[in-house]
């Protein structure tokens, strides 16, 4: 049986809560793009960011994996920090985020920690298993067909 251990060594266990997902069936690169925008930011605006990603109404700037992407217009302005306009919605990976920040929101409310005050401290994507198999195709071919996944794993602190 292996034994998961987060990235980052906590020093203040009493004031933070953290939580883990395993296998889930995104794209390792849009999590690190997604991880990168909320790191540092508010559980709660971090999780409205990412319903409103959900809704296609704000994108996720693009900075490391940005190649052959289209530019969205006013895209500088929502995210100053970055100075990039090219972006994506990825609305499967920040489905699973999502759930993924709503279990660490329990997690610190079972510490009896205050909700509103939580800062995303840690936030990493590490690549999972792959699922390979073979597809059949004409004339007695066969192709690879690969199934990524993504262990995530978030650290909130309260300030």
């Amino acid at each position: 049986m292996p034994v998961w251990r987060y990235s980052v060594k906590i020093v203040d266990e009493e004031r933070t809560a953290k939580a883990m997902a395993w296998d889930s069936p995104i794209s390792p690169k849009e999590a690190y793009e997604i991880f990168k925008v909320i790191r540092g930011m508010k559980l709660k605006d971090a999780e409205k960011l990412l319903e409103d990603v959900i809704k296609l109404r704000r994108p996720i700037p693009y900075v490391r994996y940005k190649l052959g992407i289209a530019h969205r217009k006013g895209l500088s302005n929502m995210f100053p920090r970055w100075k990039s306009p090219i972006g994506r919605y990825p609305v499967k990976a920040a489905k699973e985020i999502l759930k993924l920040l709503k279990n660490v929101e329990n997690n610190a409310d079972n510490k009896n920690l205050d909700v509103e005050r939580l800062i995303i401290i840690h936030a990493a994507a590490h690549k999972g298993r792959y699922l390979k198999r073979w597809m059949p195709r004409a004339f007695g071919r066969a192709t690879p067909k690969v199934r990524t996944s993504v262990n995530m794993e978030v650290v909130v602190r309260e300030v």
